[in-house]
């Protein structure tokens, strides 16, 4: 099968770039977003006709262009939920300006006393942002494995407890349920992140070669962004003939408005599933503590009171995220986990009397 030249690639995307941004201003109605979306379809047919030149001078002639199958699955979704709900899958098609919808919708940018952005405000301004949502975020997957861990592993004990198991038995069912949850989860965090951190890598990749293949219409992308998020056109113009100037400058500025990313921020796939892999361990560790100190019927009481005054905190920490009272949080959590192990007990016990 013969490969596509790196230029017929390149023509194919940006024409599949400018059908999307056709689909994505059609369906958007704040008049602001739907021009920068209508000027970036413009600019990425005008881009394509950049590498049709190059076709040309290789003595290639290129093929019609027809959306690929995955373009218009992409867009028949747009079309029903809306960009805003498909951003990610639209900054993989190589669709910029994805940072317009951040926060809600556009936004002035910062300005300095002269009444341009301010490089250091606006950026400084990003950072501390992305850096307090990566640790708010973080802190609320670690609440949320710990949750996952204790909830399985305590169903899981209380299943084989419930089936007249001994203790010895429950122990090992108990250190291999943490185990196997723990490192499901880290495997899957990991790949999850891997291949996030290979999408992002990726698009900068693209973004960095389609400043060195033609810069001006790069600056002229990034003003429509400053545009669209509430900068006047002079300035916006303005202020992107500056950053395109500086080539890491640029670079840096368009990963964040036209991808919407921290280029210091993608996430370590080892970080996440480290942290995945402990969180769960822990939680998974609160019902199987007693089954090393106590023996006989009182073990399993003292995991049943234990994992319900874990589930209590659990949820009364899971309600800084969701803005709920702290009791109602716990005792929900409570109603919930109580309500998994109950289930589990009966069904194990059914099983245990059935093989009996």
């Amino acid at each position: 099968m013969q490969t596509a030249s790196p230029a017929a690639e390149s023509l194919a995307g940006e024409l599949t770039s400018a059908y999307l941004y056709r689909v994505i201003a059609a369906g958007e109605q704040e008049p602001r977003r739907r021009r920068l979306f209508e000027e970036l379809a413009r600019d990425a047919e005008s881009q394509a006709g950049h590498w049709r030149a190059v076709l040309a001078h290789e003595g290639v002639a290129p093929e019609s262009f027809r959306p690929a199958t995955r373009a218009r699955l992409v867009a028949a979704l747009v079309r029903l939920l809306g960009a805003r709900r498909l951003t990610h899958a639209l900054t993989a098609m190589k669709v910029r300006g994805m940072s317009v919808y951040r926060d809600g919708g556009p936004m002035p940018a910062p300005r300095n006393a002269r009444g341009l952005p301010s490089e250091h405000d606006e950026l400084g301004e990003k950072h501390q942002g992305g850096a307090a949502a990566g640790g708010s975020g973080s802190l609320r997957a670690a609440v949320f494995g710990v949750n996952d861990g204790l909830v399985s592993n305590a169903s899981l004990i209380l299943g084989v407890a419930g089936a007249g198991a001994s203790n010895a038995t429950v122990l090992l069912a108990g250190v291999a349920g943490l185990l196997a949850g723990a490192f499901s989860m880290a495997a899957g965090e990991y790949v999850s992140m891997r291949s996030q951190r290979e999408m992002y890598e990726y698009q900068i990749a693209l973004e960095k070669a389609e400043l060195e293949a033609y810069p001006e219409e790069e600056a002229g992308e990034l003003a429509l962004i400053f545009e669209a998020r509430g900068m006047a056109a002079d300035e916006a113009r303005q202020y992107s003939a500056q950053l395109i100037a500086d080539p890491t400058r640029a670079l840096e500025t368009l990963t964040r408005e036209e991808l919407g990313l921290n280029p210091g921020e993608l996430g370590s796939p080892w970080s996440a599933a480290i942290a995945s892999f402990l969180a769960f361990a822990l939680g998974g560790a609160i019902p199987l503590a007693p089954y090393l100190a106590a023996r006989g019927p009182h073990a399993l009481a003292a995991s049943i009171a234990l994992s319900a005054a874990a589930l209590f905190g659990v949820g009364a920490a899971i309600s800084l995220f969701t803005g709920r009272s702290a009791l109602a949080g716990g005792l929900r959590m409570l109603g919930i986990g109580a309500g998994a192990g109950a289930i589990t007990y009966a069904i194990g016990r059914a099983v245990g009397i059935g093989l009996s």
